[in-house]
C-alpha cells in the first residue's frame, strides 16, 4: 500500500527501507534534503514540502510522522493537519508522552482526520530485526494500515493494545523497564571488573545468553560494545534520557505504584552528568565533622 513518512533519522530512514523491500510506495519529506535523496535513490518519492508531500498521496492518506517528540512533532503534525482531508490517517511513531497524544487525538478528530500513536521499539538494528510496534488509536485505522504494521515488524512483533495514547503509553513504560534492565547489567558487570579476577567480560557477556535465565539482546549488545572496547576508555560516563523513565516514574507516583528500580535507574542516569557532585562532597563533609573520616581535597591527597 502507499505511505508517506515525515522524519528520515536513524530510525525514519530505515523504516522507508524497510517499506520499499515489503514493496509499499512510500513518499517521503525530510528538511534536509540530502536524506531525502538517499530514500529517493532506494525507491522512495520525494517531495520538497509538506504541501507537496500531502499532495503526492492518494486518499485515504497515511502520513507517518518519525520526528523528535514535543515541540516538533507538534510543529509538523499542524502543518500536516493544514492540508489533510476527512478520513486521512496520520500516524505518530515517536516517543511522545501519552497525554501529549489525547491532544493530538482531539486536533485531528477535529478535523476529522483519524490518528493513531505507535509507540516503535527496535532502535537502528530496525532494517534487519524488524520494529517492534504497540499501536493506539481507532481501531478501524489500525486495520487499515495493519499492512504497514506487518511489514515492519517481525513476526508477531506488532499489536493493537487499545484508543488513543495507549500505544504511547505502553511504550513509556517498557522504556522504562528497559532503564531498570541496562542499570541491572551495568552494575554487575562493573562488579566482575573490579573484582580480583581476570574476567574476559564480553566473553561472559555472550556465555550469559546461552541458556541463562538473563540472557537479552541487551546483553548481545554489551557483548558488541565490549569487543569494539573493552574497557570502554572512549566513552565519557555520561547517560541522557530521553524522557520516558521520568513520565513512567511520575505515572508510579500519581497512582501509589512503588517502583524502587525505575527510581534509581533514573537517579543514577542524573548522577553520571555530575562531574563534581556537591551531595558527594556534602556526604565526604559530614562524615569527617561527625567522625574525623579522612577527606580528599581537589589535587587528590588525604587529608585527616
Amino acid at each position: 500500500m502507499e505511505i508517506g513518512m515525515i522524519g528520515l533519522g536513524k530510525m525514519g530512514m530505515n523504516m522507508v527501507f524497510r517499506l520499499l523491500e515489503g514493496g509499499h510506495s512510500v513518499v517521503v519529506f525530510n528538511r534536509t534534503v540530502s536524506k531525502e535523496e538517499i530514500a529517493i535513490k532506494k525507491g522512495a518519492t520525494g517531495s520538497n514540502s509538506v504541501k507537496e508531500f500531502v499532495g503526492l498521496l492518494s486518499k485515504p492518506r497515511v502520513m507517518w510522522l518519525m520526528v523528535p517528540s514535543g515541540g516538533p512533532t507538534d510543529a509538523m503534525l499542524s502543518k500536516v493537519l493544514e492540508y489533510a482531508e476527512p478520513n486521512d490517517i496520520v500516524i505518530d511513531g515517536g516517543n511522545s508522552f501519552y497525554k501529549d497524544t489525547l491532544k493530538r487525538a482531539k486536533q485531528c478528530s477535529d478535523k476529522q482526520v483519524q490518528f493513531m500513536d505507535c509507540g516503535t521499539s527496535g532502535g537502528i538494528w530496525g532494517l534487519k530485526n524488524g520494529y517492534c510496534s504497540m499501536i493506539g488509536g481507532e481501531e478501524t485505522a489500525f486495520k487499515y494500515c495493519e499492512p504497514i504494521y506487518k511489514t515492519l515488524a517481525p513476526e508477531n512483533g506488532y499489536l493493537y493494545v487499545g484508543p488513543h495514547g495507549s500505544g504511547h503509553f505502553v511504550k513509556m513504560v517498557h522504556n522504562a523497564i528497559e532503564y531498570g534492565m541496562m542499570e541491572a547489567i551495568a552494575e554487575g558487570f562493573e562488579i566482575m571488573k573490579s573484582s580480583d579476577y581476570e574476567i574476559d567480560l564480553r566473553k561472559v557477556a555472550d556465555l550469559w545468553n546461552h541458556a541463562s535465565v538473563v540472557r537479552s539482546w541487551l546483553l548481545e549488545l554489551a557483548a558488541l560494545a565490549l569487543k569494539e572496547d573493552p574497557d570502554l576508555d572512549n566513552l565519557k560516563p555520561y547517560v541522557d534520557d530521553s524522557g520516558e523513565g521520568r513520565w513512567t516514574l511520575h505515572e508510579a507516583i500519581d497512582r501509589a505504584v512503588p517502583a524502587p528500580v525505575l527510581a534509581e535507574s533514573v537517579f543514577a542516569r542524573f548522577r553520571s552528568r555530575q562531574d563534581n557532585s556537591f551531595a558527594a562532597r556534602m556526604l565526604a563533609a559530614l562524615r569527617h565533622q561527625f567522625g574525623g573520616h579522612a577527606i580528599y581535597i581537589p589535587n587528590g591527597e588525604q587529608k585527616a
